[in-house]
This record gives C-alpha cells, sequence and structure tokens, in this order.
C-alpha cells in the first residue's frame, strides 16, 4: 500500500465532500426530477450564470434570499421543506474509519477542514454527525474548520488559501492539502502547499499509515 510522505508535514487540510463526507449529485438531481424539475442540470448552470450559488456559497446571501431566487428560476409552486429535501439530498454519510482517521491525525498533526459550502448543508450534515456519532459538530475533529460561507472565499480562488495560511500561521511547505477537485489543487500548488488529488474510488483512509 502506498502511504503518502508526511516526513516534513506538520499541517493537513481536508476538502470535505468527496473526501470526508460522502456526497451523491445524481440524488439531488433525482429529487428535483419528482418534484417536476427535469432539466435541472441546465438549472444547476443557470444559478453558475447568475453568481447565485457563487454567492450563496461565499455567505453573501443567506440561504433563505438562495431558496426564494431558486424558486424564481424553477417558476414551479414548491413548498419549502420539499425544496430543502431536494437541496440536501446529494449528503450522505460520514463512515466510522474516517471519523477515527480524523481523531488520530488530530492527535499527531495540525488538521484543517476546507469546505466550499453554505449554511443549509453545514447544518445538515453537522446534525448528522451528531446523530450518528453524538458529536456536536465538525469543528471537535480538527484544529481548525474553514467554511466558504461563513469566511466569504471560495476554492479555487487563491485568496482563500492565503486566508487558511495567514490565519492559521502555516508553512506552506509544510502543509499538505488533500481535496478531490483537480483545479483546487492546483491553485493550492501555487501557493507552496502539497497538494493530493483523491481520485474517484481512492479511500482517504488508505492514503495514512496509522
Amino acid at each position: 500500500m502506498n502511504y503518502l510522505n508526511l516526513e516534513t508535514i506538520k499541517n493537513i487540510i481536508f476538502d470535505l465532500g468527496g473526501v470526508l463526507l460522502n456526497i451523491d449529485y445524481k440524488r439531488t438531481d433525482e429529487a428535483f426530477r419528482k418534484l417536476g424539475i427535469d432539466n435541472f442540470d441546465e438549472l444547476f448552470s443557470k444559478l453558475s450564470q447568475t453568481d447565485l450559488f457563487d454567492n450563496l456559497e461565499k455567505g453573501l446571501i443567506s440561504y433563505e434570499a438562495f431558496r426564494t431566487e431558486l424558486k424564481k428560476i424553477i417558476n414551479k409552486p414548491l413548498h419549502d421543506s420539499d425544496l430543502d429535501y431536494a437541496w440536501t439530498a446529494l449528503l450522505l454519510d460520514f463512515p466510522k474509519e474516517r471519523i477515527e482517521m480524523l481523531k488520530k491525525l488530530k492527535s499527531k498533526f495540525n488538521t484543517y477542514l476546507l469546505s466550499n459550502t453554505n449554511e443549509m448543508h453545514c447544518r445538515f450534515y453537522n446534525n448528522r454527525l451528531k446523530t450518528d456519532y453524538q458529536i456536536e459538530n465538525l469543528d471537535a475533529l480538527f484544529t481548525k474548520t474553514y467554511y466558504s460561507h461563513l469566511i466569504h472565499l471560495r476554492k479555487p480562488d487563491r485568496e482563500i488559501y492565503e486566508y487558511v495560511l495567514h490565519d492559521s500561521h502555516l508553512n506552506p511547505a509544510e502543509t499538505l492539502f488533500i481535496d478531490d477537485t483537480l483545479k483546487n489543487i492546483e491553485a493550492a500548488d501555487l501557493l507552496g502547499i502539497k497538494g493530493y488529488r483523491l481520485k474517484e474510488g481512492e479511500e482517504v483512509v488508505e492514503l495514512f499509515k496509522l
């Protein structure tokens, strides 16, 4: 098994969705289809074009404001609860072995979470963590957490990596960043952070000799 070389690493930054939290975008697609929205891919593209999605993830608008605008774009009468269910359907579970990995790594390294997320999703998966493991929230598993909607910055923008490095006084040469999106890794690499892209089907726990 090929473990990561951590000889010079003091800090590890983790992405969330697709790395620590299982996600399935098809579930949200299917949930919207059940609500009579057959063009979710087109809808999602439109959200990006209008900056609505980016503004939500940067915390520049509230989830309630986002939901209101989303209803206008969908142009169908929908209950808030149905829309909320569809929006969070992609969020699945935290496998136990990943939770145990984070606990062990935190005792040996400075560990951080850096996630593009939004207040609704954040509320949902932290509740899942509390229900499944009686852990109050993700803050308990890391030295510090960084959520895009709280710091008003988003990957892969250079500023979000600079913010984390400065805020936690990290030396990029001693910092490992694990994400499943190539552009996010490439942006971190430009600042001297040692990036590792988690490939599809690859299990993050298997990267570490614990």
